[in-house]
């Protein structure tokens, strides 16, 4: 008795002691201590009351090959470092910038990754009264601060960032369950705005800002019920997940203002939500200490994850462990211009990265490739998991032929791209032509939801305005609502947007939205009700928006780890590291197995 008693609490003493390397197939990972960025004095912050710890990193591609720059918030303050990583010490004595604020503290931080030189960054910062202030950490300017007066809301910001390929576009959510846009060359008037509804669906609604002159913000999303935790744009930038205190995610279309698909958690609020590097699935968690996988596709639970004892507060896919095991050279089963216009941008800007490995998953001959998705997770309960997302998860029960055949389907189609499904696969589809009944996992297309309110408008007139967008020179924000901003008399938000948001790809904008003209007005009803009648929270549970727990596969941890002494808040995936930051302040820096400098 006197030895099991000495055992157990040996065990605990074991279980309680802070980790400062683990192991995976990889090799190990080890805590750098010398590279730990925290305030000058290093001391613990006492963290009562205070918003989390977030950290950002920049690359403002300077010539000494140590672009890398890192924000981070404690408390009242905000630093702003050179960021050495792997390679140096963190010397915390020299900040580049280094700010502290009275009366409200900061929450968030977003960086221009577009236009962020070694001489200037934008830096867009959330606080917890709701303003949003766009500062210069370099040239220390502060340029402007929007919602100064607290007209246009009043709630804790909980996330804030750019829109992707946009110079000039940002987006804002609060505590209040709003969002905002902005566009950082107009003001945001003097008195509280008046708003004009532009489209409406279930559980949420999009106005436009009703002015004569052109202010801030562009659009309100009303989104669920209570604080609208965190949101994340898919790789190609043009969906939208989003997570609610209410325990929904939604996704939706950025670029039509439309709910693309729902889910629900097992119970409590959704906290923290990404995507996978391909855009293929998402992963979100929360208060119900799980972490769920989410297919984009198929619109449906795939998995959940149980490992963490307490609020899931972060999850972060590995774009740099994600592995795709080749066998064969790759060959794609379509004309070059299909492959084109499936690709998404994140995978052609990244021609060696892991989105452009997971892009070659044809083989049209022998096995199929096998593709394991690895993501991460930080948690209130001070661990961090690892979790691999594998192939006999991601297809279950499935022959190898088939398994191949939808490989295929689902490499040819990318659903942040071309999410229109329709199980009329005919030609006059640009989209959807190889992706009916194919598809991995679908276990009938009825149940997809790929569009709730697709604008039934016919292909001509589509055509033509991806025809004058394409000529305008750039993409936009409510490319594919268009007309429907003009007939309800917002023509001044749609020309706004044409100027403001970038694309690379005109030709392949101008097919994607081709595609959408051919939707019936009669499926997008269909649709409707068919996600009117699943989002009543209290009949979600064994429903698709909630499968029951033993409906799904559970995913167990590879790894576990007890690595801070108080709740985690951060954890972001680097070529030659992992970050992870706790509530004290202190944002700590893993090596990758074989990328210790020896000079540590």
């Amino acid at each position: 008795m006197l030895i099991s008693k000495m055992a157990a609490e040996g065990g605990g003493k074991e279980m309680n002691e802070i980790k400062t390397q683990f192991t995976t197939r990889e090799g190990v990972y080890k805590l750098l201590t010398h590279s730990e960025y925290s305030r000058p004095n290093r001391v613990p912050f006492n963290s009562q009351g205070s918003n989390p710890v977030k950290v950002s990193f920049v690359n403002v591609n300077d010539q000494s090959g140590n672009g890398d720059r890192i924000c981070f918030n404690v408390g009242r303050e905000l630093y702003f470092y050179i960021y050495k990583g792997v390679r140096k010490a963190a010397d915390l004595s020299k900040p580049i910038d280094k700010r502290i604020y009275k009366g409200t503290q900061p929450t968030c931080h977003d960086f221009n990754h577009l236009t962020a030189t070694a001489e200037s960054v934008s830096l867009l910062v959330g606080f917890s009264a709701g303003q949003v202030q766009l500062i210069d950490p370099i040239k220390k300017e502060t340029s402007k601060l929007f919602n100064e007066e607290r007209l246009i809301d009043k709630s804790r910001v909980t996330c804030v960032k750019w829109v992707p390929g946009s110079e000039s576009l940002f987006l804002v959510s609060h505590a209040s369950g709003n969002m905002y846009l902005y566009n950082v060359e107009h003001t945001c008037g003097t008195t509280a705005p008046h708003y004009q509804l532009l489209k409406q669906g279930e559980n949420y609604s999009v106005h436009t800002c009703k002015s004569k002159s052109t202010r801030n913000p562009l659009l309100k999303w009303t989104v669920g019920e209570g604080a609208l935790n965190e949101f994340a744009f898919s790789p190609d930038g043009k969906f939208l997940a989003c997570v609610s205190q209410d325990g929904f995610l939604r996704v939706f279309n950025f670029d039509a203002v439309e709910l693309h698909g729902t889910m629900k958690s097992y119970f409590g609020g959704l906290l923290c939500v990404c995507w996978s590097p391909d855009g293929k699935y998402i992963v979100a968690g929360g208060e119900d200490d799980l972490v769920t996988v989410w297919s984009f596709l198929d619109c449906r639970v795939i998995a959940r994850g149980h490992g963490h004892k307490s609020w899931v507060s972060v999850v972060a896919f590995d774009h740099y462990t994600t592995s795709v095991e080749e066998s064969d050279p790759m060959e794609f089963s379509g004309s070059d211009e299909d492959f084109q216009d499936q690709m998404i941008h994140f995978g052609r800007d990244r021609a060696n990265s892991t989105q452009s490995r997971l892009s070659k998953r044809n083989s049209t001959d022998s096995r199929p490739v096998s593709v394991t998705y690895r993501f991460g997770s930080v948690g209130q309960d001070t661990q961090l998991c690892l979790w691999d997302l594998t192939e006999d998860i991601l297809f279950p029960h499935l022959p190898l032929s088939r398994t191949r055949t939808h490989t295929n389907v689902m490499n040819a189609t990318s659903p942040p791209a071309g999410a229109t499904i329709i199980t009329n696969t005919s030609n006059n589809t640009t989209n959807g032509s190889n992706s009916g009944a194919n598809t991995p996992g679908m276990n009938s297309l009825s149940t997809t939801l790929p569009r709730s309110n697709s604008l039934p408008h016919s292909a001509g007139t589509t055509t033509a305005n991806s025809t004058n967008k394409t000529g305008s020179g750039g993409g936009g924000i409510g490319s594919g609502i268009m007309d429907s901003a003009i007939a309800t008399g917002v023509s001044k938000f749609a020309t706004l947007s044409l100027h403001d948001r970038k694309e690379r790809h005109h030709e392949k904008d101008h097919k994607r939205n081709h595609s959408m003209g051919h939707i019936s007005s009669k499926s997008s009803d269909k649709l409707n009700l068919l996600t009117k009648t699943k989002t009543d929270p209290a009949k979600t549970l064994g429903t698709l928006l909630c499968p029951r727990m033993e409906d799904v596969p559970l995913l167990e941890p590879l790894i576990c780890k007890k690595i801070a002494h108080e709740r985690l808040t951060v954890l972001i995936f680097l070529e030659d590291c992992l970050v992870t930051a706790c509530q004290e302040g202190f944002i700590c820096t893993w090596a990758r197995p074989g990328k210790v400098v020896s000079s540590f």
